[in-house]
């Protein structure tokens, strides 16, 4: 096996605690789901929130998921002029057989235009 990086990224409607946990859940459910990632696999994960996201950190939800036993780092995103507003991103660091140029990264919501050249018929 080897390490890999999984990236996601969501925007959520508001700074509200019940919004940023649905969706962060959601986005780190569709990111191992995706993968066939077991949580056993996942080493960490790094979690990152626009400075008008501060009503919960976004590690939270993958604790209420039960990923009790993986390390978790929350930092503020860069201020950058013009970037997209109320947005959390995630790197995952896993270990898998899965070769790089078949990792799924998800990017959902508005998220997608961070990335779009690893955007696949997403739409939510």
């Amino acid at each position: 096996m080897g390490w890999s990086g999984i990236r996601g990224a969501i925007d959520v409607p508001q700074n509200d605690a019940e919004e940023i946990l649905s969706a962060t859940g959601r986005l780190l459910q569709r990111m191992v789901d995706d993968n066939g990632i077991d949580v056993e696999q996942i080493e960490s994960i790094v979690f990152s929130a626009t400075q008008d996201l501060d009503a919960v950190p976004p590690a939270k939800a993958a604790r209420e998921l039960g990923w009790l036993e993986t390390p978790f780092l929350c930092v503020q995103e860069m201020e950058v002029s013009g970037a997209l507003p109320r947005c959390i991103r995630v790197l995952m660091h896993v270990e898998t057989e899965r070769p790089r140029s078949e990792i799924r990264h998800i990017y959902l919501g508005a998220a997608q235009s961070l990335r779009p050249d690893w955007v696949e018929g997403e739409t939510t």
